[in-house]
């Protein structure tokens, strides 16, 4: 079935706290996945917390890469959604593990405006995927 998007919801675990609170090296790694991916970047917003922790976004044309630290636990939640067939947001996902130093991670994709013969379905989403893993 054709999807006007696809989306991945990660839960990166155990990263690197310094790399967590520096509001630059988020950005570039969050810059760099957008690209790799295969997206074109609209702009961006990022924000370092007092006392810790960065939450920021990339709007890319074919949609938005987003992202909150969690530095005191080494944690940062990711959404990666993209519309198309030229970006790839598991090269996004995988660029963002090795730049967070994540050593686990939870991860949920799904397709988003499911359409059939008759348009787009309004059914539940359900997850195409769930992945849950130990880096190594």
């Amino acid at each position: 079935m054709k999807s006007l998007g696809q989306q991945i919801v990660v839960d990166y675990h155990k990263c690197n706290p310094e790399l967590l609170n520096d509001v630059a090296a988020v950005k570039r790694a969050m810059r760099e996945a957008a690209l790799k991916a295969g997206a074109t970047i609209v702009t961006e917003a990022f924000h370092l917390f007092n006392p810790y922790g960065v939450s920021g976004a990339i709007i890319i044309a074919e949609s938005h890469l987003a992202i909150h630290t969690w530095p005191e636990f080494g944690y940062a939640a990711v959404d990666l959604f993209t519309c198309g067939d030229e970006v790839d947001p598991a090269v996004a996902f995988e660029h963002l593990k090795q730049a967070l130093e994540a050593e686990e991670f939870t991860a949920m994709e799904m397709k988003r405006g499911i359409m059939n013969s008759h348009g787009l379905r309004f059914d539940s989403h359900k997850p195409t995927a769930m992945m849950t893993a130990a880096v190594a």
